[in-house]
């Protein structure tokens, strides 16, 4: 590479991975009344990704880099996009709204960029910092006629198809560990949006972990703007017809497999967790309440020994923290085999370090190895 397109790339590299740790960060410690702190943590990024991406501009691009350089132009220009949409002041609904739209400009930014996950600096970022040491055993090359990395489909009438759906309402994103072999069953985490939100979004919040710890990742979309919590025998027909062709597709182990999800999502993995013949061995649910239609369907009866990890924020505005608490004590009546973990400086977001525990809490053999130690908990901007 010429000496000054490889410190143009450098540059835009560090910012672009920079500005990503700090929209996650951000995204873990929303919290409304911490809005204009977190946008001021975030401008420094915003400027210096602006820097780099003005820099490298007016650098010329060597022919054997185009490919690799159109790829990641694409998610520094999608990184940049959700900054500005998440720094520019705004109040009121209109924040709500910026903010959500950041948060989808991130995940967009996050899949240009996984196209480049061999790329040491990538791969690094999409995984866990106890995998560093071995970021080639992570991508082996290829096997012919062995499936992996990100697939998106859909499931007309029930039933999973491949295919690239990655926007349609009730279809899925599927990640499988690049160094399965084919032949291993692997554990299965399926992991529910919250309310307006999609699969092709929500997988980021587990990618990082199934890549390393090695497991098959299910992110599904809700076939509404939100899960089916009236009806949920409509979501959950799609969401057991998806497991079961994970099963026959890829090998999954179907003796461990984790429901989990966020807000609604979260609601929802209850209602179907809960149901008769659910095929969901462990229940996580991360801010998201106990329905009354569980009580009003008999789905109480089925929680006798069930697996259940309560995540929820004590900051928590949409659903307090005190809903959880009511929904522990039921489901420790009912009988349930219940972990409750109320998170202090969590607000009605995704706590990213909280993975940890609940997959070690899910299968010991996904818990980090002794050697690296556990991961550490995030820290709030300064």
């Amino acid at each position: 590479m010429a000496e000054t397109y490889q410190e143009a790339l450098r540059e835009t590299v560090v910012a672009t991975l920079t500005a990503l740790h700090g929209l996650e960060t951000a995204m873990r410690f929303l919290h409304p009344p911490e809005l204009p702190t977190l946008r001021e943590a975030l401008r420094p990024h915003a400027e210096g990704l602006q820097r780099a991406l003005a820099a490298s501009a007016s650098v010329a691009v060597p022919e054997p880099m185009a490919a690799f350089h159109g790829h990641f132009a694409e998610a520094a220009a999608r990184t940049a996009r959700a900054l500005d949409l998440f720094v520019e002041p705004s109040g009121g609904s209109d924040a709500i709204v910026r903010v959500l739209s950041s948060m989808r400009a991130t995940a967009r930014a996050l899949e240009s960029l996984y196209v480049l996950h061999r790329f040491p600096p990538v791969s690094r970022f999409f995984v866990e910092a106890a995998f560093h040491d071995c970021l080639d055993e992570l991508d082996p090359d290829p096997r012919e006629g062995i499936r992996t990395g990100l697939h998106h489909g859909g499931a007309p009438k029930g039933t999973p198809q491949p295919g690239d759906a990655r926007d349609a309402r009730g279809g899925f994103c599927l990640y499988v560990p690049e160094r399965w072999d084919g032949r291993e069953s692997l554990p299965l985490v399926v992991a529910l949006h919250g309310g307006s939100g999609s699969g092709r979004d929500f997988v980021w919040t587990w990618l990082r972990e199934a890549r390393g710890r090695r497991f098959l990742l299910a992110a599904p979309t809700s076939r509404g703007s939100t899960w089916s919590l009236d009806q949920p025998e409509e979501d959950g027909r799609v969401l057991r017809a998806l497991v079961a062709w994970i099963g026959r597709e890829w090998k999954a182990d179907l003796s461990r497999v984790l429901l989990t999800g966020l807000s609604d999502g979260a609601t929802f993995t209850l209602l179907e967790g809960l149901s008769p013949g659910s095929p969901f061995t462990h229940l996580a649910p991360v801010a998201g309440v106990l329905h009354p239609a569980n009580i009003d369907n008999g789905n109480l009866a089925h929680a006798s020994g069930r697996r259940i990890r309560l995540v929820h924020g004590r900051l928590d505005w949409m659903f307090p923290v005190e809903t959880a608490e009511i929904a522990a004590h039921q489901l420790q009546h009912a009988g349930a085999n219940l972990s409750l973990r109320l998170v202090d400086d969590l607000s009605h977001a995704w706590p990213r370090e909280e993975n940890d525990g609940i997959l070690s809490w899910f299968d010991a053999g996904l818990a980090l190895p002794e050697r690296h130690g556990h991961a550490s908990p995030a820290q709030p901007p300064a």
